[in-house]
């Protein structure tokens, strides 16, 4: 595995001191179909910076602007000093992207896909010689580089991708869903992977997730939903303005329970798979109060300290989890199909 991976870069390195992403008032509609309602953010450079919602909460639409493959319906955003509508050649050259569908040509060998964006972006014969091979040996692949891609596992295919993205020494490197359809084995290499990338290069990571682990690798997280940041903060500061215990519990009669607990102790439930979730100061103190005095049988009762669910649910009124049962497919289906003009 490769110590180093610095190389020359074919881009201007900018103002450090500048955001290498800044967002303003960005939107995108389809139709009547607001899928991005005047978001704005920031991130520094060298910053791991995440998107943080469920499928179809905007996270897709809003890269594929940020990656000039959707124009904007109003707002602004430049990436790395370029704006991305009217300089979007000069943020190609500044950006790597890894979709959330695979991209690479099955029917190349590892070695050849890198080639052929090479070409693309120009690098000489020396520079891809050297960068190739770093790259391949830091997601361990340099031993398969002359095999077909179509004999890789979808773990192996997902870190060609991140090597291919990498290639040509990008300021921003955007991984829309990394990790999605992986195993947690796999996926706990890609993130190392990106660690290895932050310590050797400085390069700035802005990923989208709807993984809670992977949100909290990030130093600061966006919370999107409906196609609104609806808080923007590091994991830790969010958890922490949270405050209080996670309460998880289930009934004899949820909706009764949820009714004892207004009345008795002035506390709002919300409804979930399990049964009702709330929040409360000393979680585990109250579960003695609660079994004895709701006046409703407990059957279950889980306490725990906040989570980046937590702090979801607080913020939209409803988890993650519960979220990704309203639909599939996420909303990167619906930016193609509406950029290609199908239905």
């Amino acid at each position: 595995m490769s110590a180093s991976l610095a190389v020359e870069s074919n881009t201007s390195p900018g103002d450090p001191a500048s955001p290498v992403v800044a967002v303003n008032g960005l939107t995108k509609r389809f139709g009547d179909i607001e899928a991005v309602t005047g978001i704005s953010f920031s991130v520094a450079a060298g910053e791991t910076f995440g998107f943080l919602g469920p499928n179809g909460a905007g996270k897709s639409t809003t890269i594929n602007m940020l990656c000039t493959l959707l124009r904007p319906t109003s707002g602004t955003a430049m990436v790395a000093g370029h704006d991305v509508v009217s300089h979007a050649a000069q943020v190609r050259r500044n950006i790597g992207l890894v979709f959330q569908d695979p991209t690479v040509d099955t029917y190349l060998t590892a070695l050849e896909n890198l080639r052929f964006h090479a070409e693309l972006y120009g690098l000489d014969r020396r520079r891809f010689a050297v960068r190739a091979r770093q790259l391949l040996e830091m997601v361990e692949l340099w031993d398969r580089r002359d095999h077909l891609v179509r004999t890789f596992s979808g773990g192996m295919r997902r870190r060609l991708e991140i090597a291919r993205g990498l290639l040509h020494a990008p300021r921003v490197l955007f991984l829309d869903e990394p990790t999605i359809g992986l195993d947690p084995q796999t996926r706990a290499h890609i993130w190392s992977y990106v660690d290895q990338l932050r310590a050797s290069e400085r390069t700035t990571i802005f990923l989208t997730t709807h993984h809670l682990d992977e949100a909290e690798n990030c130093d600061r997280i966006a919370i999107i939903d409906r196609g609104r940041i609806v808080v923007d903060d590091s994991p830790r500061v969010l958890k922490d303005r949270i405050g209080e215990d996670r309460v998880d519990m289930h009934t004899s009669d949820d909706p009764a329970a949820a009714g004892a607990l207004r009345d008795r102790f002035g506390i709002t439930a919300t409804p979930t798979r399990e049964g009702l979730t709330f929040t409360v100061a000393g979680g585990e103190e109250f579960v003695p109060t609660l079994v004895t005095g709701l006046g409703v049988r407990v059957l279950m009762v889980r306490v725990a300290r906040p989570t980046l669910d937590d702090v979801f649910m607080t913020h939209t009124g409803h988890t993650i989890r519960d979220s990704e049962g309203d639909g599939g497919g996420g909303d990167f289906a619906t930016a193609v199909r509406a950029r290609m003009g199908r239905r």
